[in-house]
This record gives C-alpha cells, structure tokens and sequence, in this order.
C-alpha cells in the first residue's frame, strides 16, 4: 500500500475499513481470553523514602530562580520553546 498522502478511491476506503475491523475484532478476541482481573500495581510501604514535612530550605527563593531566568514577567518564567 501507498503511504503518500493521495485522495482515496472508495474501493480503498472499504479496503482500509475492513483491515480496520479485521485488527480490532483480532484484538477484542484475544483480550477475552484474559483470565482473570487485572490488579492495580503499587507497593505499599511502611518507611517513604521521602520524609514529609520537612524544613524548608532558606537559602532557595523565588528571587535567585528568577536572578537566574534568562526572560521573565512579573511572577513567570518564559521558557524556551523549540530552541534545541
């Protein structure tokens, strides 16, 4: 098949329509075969590795981060975009 963009013929368009139904019926059958419940995964623990509530850092503020921001307004920082 042609991957260029062309403008369809309808016998491509029932061509495509059928490929479409052939992979979505595959795929139901196959997903009814799935015994079972599918389980959420996590691990519960009893020691984060985070600790909550900590100190803040004194030293971190919202004046140096901007200080250091290449373009700014007011209470943004204006990222770069597409620039890489």
């Amino acid at each position: 098949m042609d991957f260029l963009f062309h403008n369809l013929s309808e016998k491509e368009r029932e061509e495509i329509k059928k490929q479409v139904n052939s992979i979505l019926n595959s795929f139901s059958a196959k997903l009814s075969k799935i015994d079972g419940r599918i389980e959420d995964n996590f691990i519960e623990r009893k020691e984060f590795e985070r600790k909550e509530g900590k100190e803040i850092d004194k030293s971190f503020s919202k004046e140096k981060m901007f200080k250091n921001a290449p373009e700014k307004n007011k209470d943004f920082i204006i990222g770069e975009k597409k620039k890489w």
